[in-house]
């Protein structure tokens, strides 16, 4: 499980296919603090660390099947050495939970349609899949690209948040585009009302 607070922005060093996809991601965790078979949320994926290093530079490989290839961001937005990812290290007992649960098991993509700067921040909007369209509520927490947001206007199948100077920063927020793919993973709480609306 994890919170949706990035606390790492990782680095795409290396993508091979070996039958399942194989990464080696660049961090600034001490690989001495990670066990082979840890779970590493990136760019939302929850995904297994399979091996370790620091040279060049400190980093973990992880291997990516081609299911969660096919229902993620990767299988739009291929990774390539280069490509900037945000990164969450699994929730421990007794961490502080700063955003909101979070499974790393992505739902679906949505859609970039509009960025915007609205003062210091940018307001960016996005179309999800039709299908998980109904779970995302103004108000409500909704997990895009890893991070834990805050859903600020819903209209159908669109939806908007608003990013903070501090999460542009802390994060690759402060690269997005109108047009990319981004991972979404809806609330837990919403996936439970909507399941107990439809047989309660």
């Amino acid at each position: 499980m994890f919170t949706g607070i990035i606390t790492d922005i990782g680095t795409v060093l290396e993508v091979e296919q070996r039958g399942d996809l194989r990464a080696r991601i660049g961090t600034s965790y001490d690989p001495a603090t990670i066990d082979i078979g840890a779970s590493i949320a990136c760019d939302g994926v929850c995904l297994t660390v399979i091996a370790l290093g620091s040279e060049p530079q400190n980093w973990f490989d992880v291997e990516i099947s081609a299911e969660s290839v096919g229902l993620t961001n990767i299988g739009r937005q291929t990774w390539s050495a280069g490509r900037r990812i945000n990164l969450e290290r699994a929730l421990k007992v007794g961490d502080e939970l700063g955003g909101h649960i979070v499974s790393g098991h992505v739902d679906g993509v949505a859609e970039v349609t509009s960025v915007r700067d609205e003062g210091d921040s940018t307001r960016v909007t996005f179309k999800a899949p039709d299908d998980l369209a109904k779970f995302i509520a103004p108000k409500g927490s909704v997990t895009l690209n890893g991070t834990s947001l805050t859903v600020n206007e819903v209209d159908g199948a669109t939806f908007g948040v608003n990013f903070i100077p501090h999460t542009k920063v802390a994060t690759t927020w402060g690269d997005v585009r109108e047009g990319d793919a981004v991972n979404l993973e809806i609330d837990t709480m919403a996936r439970y009302v909507a399941r107990l609306r439809e047989y309660g």
